[in-house]
């Protein structure tokens, strides 16, 4: 993961700012960063998001591909990722330096979306057994500048918020063979529901205090980071705890609290961003350089 070099006393200032939640951008403990968020920025895809949260800059793609169902889950599809970790963002992703990241931030959003209660697999299904929508997710990190997990996390949930996937009509002959037929409206297509799509909060420890939306200069100032997965409603989905330190119960507990709080804020900031970007339509202006 990039990082930065401090001198002690570069995290003695950072600490002790901590300590009296004020940050040295400003921001007190428990505050984001401004965060910018674009949909429908890549024509070829199903649906796509690009999210800037200060300097960390990621882009993310949908395909939805027609496929079988796994033998385990007759009656569902299901989502696959991947996560590219371009030598653009950091030097440290040259060569293979990116591959153990993105292997790791492929197994936690595996870890998120292995459930029932996260997406509505059963809708990807077109016929058991036999055909189901695969979604390939790919993650493409343009740029990193701390806080990775919670700004990817939030560029998938808006990815599968502009997703469209054609609406399908499986036709039975006489003799009881099958054939599929896709609609050619483009209008005509099915959404995902991402209500319950959880995203990350990640917490770092910083002194005996933790700070949400961490810059690299705080997390080189951190031993131990605890990573949330809530619900729009709050409700916990999965944690993680990552960094060489030890978290003791109090604090555990503590940043579980801060998770559920902020997650939730977080969680009506952008539906309500990606909601009211959807309403202008084909009227909106496109920004960014894939504009």
């Amino acid at each position: 993961m990039a990082s930065v070099a401090l001198s002690e006393a570069e995290k003695v200032y950072i600490v002790h700012g901590v300590q009296e939640d004020l940050r040295v951008d400003g921001r007190g403990c428990e505050d984001y960063r401004y965060v910018e968020v674009e949909t429908d920025v890549v024509s070829n895809t199903s649906g796509s998001a690009r999210v800037k949260l200060g300097h960390t800059d990621i882009l993310v793609g949908v395909k939805a591909e027609m496929g079988t169902p796994k033998l385990e889950k007759p009656n569902e599809g299901y989502l696959e990722f991947f996560v590219d970790c371009s030598a653009n963002a950091t030097p440290e992703f040259e060569g293979r330096g990116g591959d153990d990241l993105g292997t790791e931030i492929a197994n936690t959003l595996y870890r998120i979306f292995n459930n029932k209660s996260s997406v509505d697999l059963q809708s990807l299904c077109i016929s058991p057994r036999e055909h189901c929508w695969i979604l390939y997710v790919d993650v493409l990190l343009l740029e990193c500048g701390g806080n990775l997990f919670d700004t990817i996390c939030i560029a998938v949930k808006a990815a599968l918020f502009n997703t469209r996937i054609p609406r399908v009509r499986v036709l039975e002959d006489e003799e009881g063979s099958k054939d599929i037929e896709l609609s050619d409206d483009p209008y005509d297509c099915i959404r995902l529901s991402v209500d319950n799509v959880p995203c990350i909060v990640t917490l770092c420890k910083i002194g005996y205090r933790h700070v949400v939306d961490a810059t690299l200069q705080e997390e080189a100032c951190s031993l131990a980071s605890l990573l949330v997965s809530v619900t729009s409603t709050g409700v916990v989905t999965c944690m993680r705890k990552v960094g060489k330190g030890s978290l003791d119960p109090e604090s555990i507990f503590e940043m579980m609290e801060t998770g559920k709080r902020v997650g939730k804020v977080l969680h009506a900031s952008l539906q309500s961003v990606l909601h009211k970007e959807e309403s202008l339509g084909p009227k909106r202006q496109k920004v960014g350089f894939l504009g």
